[in-house]
């Protein structure tokens, strides 16, 4: 015979055994269920385990290890005179670049003018380069200055291109939190490696037709002095 309340301590522990049973493994390893799916990604654990603060100055950057490899080892698209452009080895789309400058530089505000004018440049031909290997229909463009400001690698300026497309914001990334990558980062390089000339003659003669409009429409209120 029980004293009285035993039987409702009794329920609450074969309640709580349940619930442990539920949340154990096959090998008998506690955890505590969720409504996340888990995508294992040990490849990240250098950064996560150091985080931001790894990059300490050009011994440590990977965008300045980088252009000492080969282009199919760092993933390089192109090589500029001051500055080339690069697979973002974590993309928010599958072809998302980075374009860097050589310099171990951390804000746009360091570069010379004729870094800037390259990467603007370099910029642009990314923008042909992803609409004629993927066909994209947008772009987001962007460099976040300064650690507080969401730069990853706050130490070295770079600048995102990534390519956009209708339906790409779907369920996947939004509920989910996961990105679908339909290609390897090595084969994604190679395509877009192998349509830059290309993308940059396009430049080239956009930039010729661009400027010749400019001419025919001259700064508003600039006529010739009285």
């Amino acid at each position: 015979m029980t004293s009285p309340g035993t039987g409702g301590s009794d329920a609450r522990a074969q309640a709580r055994a349940s619930a442990d049973a539920a949340a154990t493994d096959g090998f008998e390893l506690p955890g505590a269920p969720d409504a996340f799916e888990r995508f294992w990604n040990a490849h990240r654990m250098a950064y996560v385990s150091k985080g931001t603060g790894q990059v300490k100055d050009e011994h440590t950057c990977p965008f300045c290890a980088a252009p000492q490899r080969d282009d199919e080892d760092s993933l390089i698209v192109h090589r500029g005179r001051t500055a080339y452009v690069v697979l973002n080895l974590y993309p928010y789309n599958p072809g998302h670049l980075l374009v860097c400058p050589y310099r171990h530089v951390p804000l746009y505000t360091d570069t010379t003018t004729e870094e800037a004018a390259e990467m603007a440049e370099l910029t642009q031909t990314a923008m042909l380069a992803l609409g004629q290997a993927a066909g994209a229909s947008g772009y987001n463009l962007g460099m976040n200055q300064g650690a507080v400001a969401g730069a990853g690698i706050a130490a070295h300026l770079h600048q995102h291109v990534v390519p956009r497309w209708t339906g790409d914001g779907n369920f996947l990334p939004i509920i989910a939190r996961t990105k679908n990558m339909s290609q390897t980062l090595g084969e994604t390089r190679q395509i877009l490696a192998g349509v830059w000339d290309r993308a940059a003659r396009d430049h080239a003669a956009r930039r010729a037709a661009n400027a010749r409009a400019a001419a025919e429409h001259p700064r508003p209120g600039a006529g010739d002095p009285a």
